[in-house]
């Protein structure tokens, strides 16, 4: 049966000084007391309530992989701890132009393994996209953790939750960005993880599903590990859920024979490997290591039936309209 989605606050978040200033905020913007940007191209943006561990990755690498055979899509991250600041062009249709600690860790990662998309890290997204449009001839913009940046316009905002998210608190007592009522900001809503757990809510939105499927173990080069049941590994992982990456690998069967956890983002500088064992982590791990030939890293590919013709028509909608009134941009 779907969950009915209680979105009052609860006695706890009424007493957090947080919750007064996020709803200040989003109330100031729904307002236009605060104004936004406005693109000429279209903007979809994909975020999530909680902090880390949702899937926000993966879905962008789902929705860019599918719309950069027909458009030039370029990917617009603030570039989360990176040790640089203004507009960086991290990579240029697959051609890699920063190292990861200039452009942050997911921002790299989708660099690297989107061949015909562009990466752009800002701190300030309006700028940030403007150089996009007008330096890299980008058709369509994907907003990567857009949902709580109100500063620019989006067509289309797509929210990832987890069913989890539904009986936490906001930060610092919990690990939400904002209250389960700025639901209804969405576009669309996505349910996170149905591969573990197969579950529903009842919202007045479009709910999708997403499945994580056709799960490989694969070495540097990308080369899928044959027969992954006959090794053992030392599994570590500095995400926003490790524990999630720990589980996924019991599930898959594969031997553990001891388990790492680092804090999310981790720069793994001091990480030391025995040239002994055979290491296993994440995507987003593996790309700030040095190649050693003895780590492997989880991939999967994401399956949300029905999303991408909702997001072909929002672009088709926008493409429409823009034809019939035209667009300014504003940078």
């Amino acid at each position: 049966m779907p969950r009915s989605l209680n979105m009052r606050l609860n006695f706890l978040d009424l007493l957090n000084p947080y919750s007064f200033a996020v709803m200040l905020r989003n109330s100031l913007y729904d307002r236009k007391v605060f104004k936004v940007c406005k693109l000429s191209i279209p903007v979809i943006s994909v975020g999530n309530l909680c902090v880390g561990g949702t899937g926000k990755s993966s879905l962008v690498r789902y929705i860019a992989e599918h719309f950069s055979e027909k458009f030039h899509v370029c990917i617009l991250s603030r570039g989360y701890k990176r040790k640089s600041k203004g507009t960086l062009l991290v990579s240029h249709r697959g051609d890699i132009k920063a190292r990861w600690e200039e452009a942050g860790d997911e921002a790299f990662m989708l660099a690297k393994i989107l061949r015909n998309v562009s990466v752009v890290v800002d701190e300030n997204r309006c700028r940030g996209s403007s150089y996009a449009i007008n330096k890299l001839g980008a058709e369509l913009i994907i907003l990567d953790d857009g949902f709580q940046h109100r500063k620019m316009h989006r067509d289309l905002d797509l929210l990832l939750i987890r069913e989890k998210d539904l009986k936490d608190h906001l930060l610092p007592w919990g690990r939400l960005r904002e209250p389960l009522s700025s639901i209804v900001r969405a576009d669309a809503i996505i349910l996170s993880y149905q591969d573990i757990k197969e579950w529903d809510i009842e919202v007045p939105k479009p709910v999708f599903k997403l499945y994580r499927r056709e799960w490989k173990v694969r070495d540097i080069w990308g080369n899928p590990l044959k027969k992954v049941e006959d090794f053992e590994f030392i599994a570590f992982a500095g995400i926003g859920d490790n524990e999630q990456f720990f589980n996924t690998l019991e599930k898959m069967r594969i031997k553990i024979l001891k388990k790492i956890s680092f804090r999310d983002h981790y720069h793994y500088k001091n990480f030391e490997i025995s040239s002994k064992h055979l290491y296993i982590t994440t995507l987003k791990d593996v790309v700030k290591l040095p190649p050693y030939e003895n780590i492997y890293y989880l991939d999967y590919s994401v399956d949300v039936p029905g999303l991408l013709d909702f997001v072909e028509h929002a672009i088709i909608k926008f493409n429409r309209a823009g034809s019939s009134a035209g667009r300014a941009t504003d940078s």
